[in-house]
């Protein structure tokens, strides 16, 4: 019997398979710690079950004198310090393809929003306005799609981008061979070839501000970027620029370098269409990853087992 903790909201279906495993595991739900909240009694637990909400920072491990086990339900685990979880023993697990759809719809639907301007469509036709001259879009079909990240969500997107008669471009520093509708390309290549541009990478060293000012000189003139990954692969502060000379025609961001953003910030940007990062945010990617999460915890119960381990 493990004792766990679940410090962020998990949808009901995740809390159900938890309540059934009372064999197993013992189950906690504080959601809304502070963090000395929680470093208070995460000395109590084997396991914990988080989202993006709960930050598990070197102090808070330190204190965490029991644990052996991190459910991320989701796919980012930047709000947590692996390098020092693993030092202490404790296994991360994620859960990978429980919102591979909806983040990779949310990109799609930037896409389509962007080379349309529907929300700025839709803001002139909600104060009384008939701008339909002045909206001339592009068509998605026939341009050319990078994609930075090959994982799960970039090739969904993929599937989606090839049906409307996209042609399709990839890099990832891992997958080293074309997949299936994808050519891979060094990304050099990528930025000079695609018309548009999305990000499906984790933020590590080797990813942060992976889009900057020497990156967008490289792109073509008039280039798209969506950003449904993390905030920190994009340096907003040029991204901006690319912005206001023309360089970049427009970007579809559901991430920020700073959540949430400042006052003053890239999302006010004229160009550009953000969304509060919502990628994951459909009730079908909620129910799927909370159980997935649950699932794994159990499976750790029972067997000692890290599924999906990331560190």
């Amino acid at each position: 019997m493990i004792k766990v903790l679940v410090s962020d909201k998990l949808s009901n279906d995740g809390l159900k398979i938890l309540e059934s495993a009372k064999d197993s595991i013992s189950v906690d739900v504080k959601v809304g710690l502070t963090p000395e909240q929680l470093k208070e009694i995460i000395g109590e637990y084997d396991a914990i079950i988080i989202r993006s909400a709960t930050k598990l920072t070197k102090d808070v491990l330190e204190k965490a004198v029991r644990l052996k086990a991190v459910a991320r339900a989701g796919v980012g685990v930047d709000n947590v310090d692996l390098a020092f979880a693993k030092e202490k023993g404790i296994g991360v697990m994620n859960t990978p393809g429980g919102s591979t759809s909806a983040v990779a719809e949310l990109a799609l639907g930037m896409m389509l929003s962007l080379c349309r301007s529907i929300p700025f469509a839709d803001a002139s036709m909600k104060s009384g306005k008939w701008e339909k001259k002045s909206l001339i879009g592009v068509q998605l079909a026939d341009k050319t799609l990078g994609i930075i990240g090959m994982g799960r969500i970039g090739r969904k997107l993929s599937e989606y981008a090839r049906a409307l008669g996209m042609t399709v471009i990839g890099y990832d520093p891992i997958v080293k061979t074309d997949l299936a509708g994808i050519k891979r390309v060094e990304l050099e290549n990528l930025f000079e070839s695609a018309d548009w541009i999305s990000l499906h990478v984790p933020m590590t060293p080797e990813t942060k501000g992976i889009i900057n000012d020497a990156s967008i000189a490289k792109m073509k003139n008039g280039v798209r970027i969506i950003n449904c990954a993390r905030g920190g692969v994009i340096d907003e502060a040029a991204l901006k620029c690319g912005l206001d000379s023309g360089k970049v025609a427009g970007a579809g961001l559901d991430v920020f370098e700073k959540e949430p953003p400042a006052a003053e910030n890239i999302a006010l940007h004229p160009k550009v269409i953000a969304t509060p990062h919502v990628g994951a945010a459909t009730a079908e990617a909620q129910a799927s990853v909370s159980s997935e999460a649950a699932e794994i915890i159990i499976n750790f119960a029972r067997t000692g087992q890290y599924l999906n381990r990331v560190a």
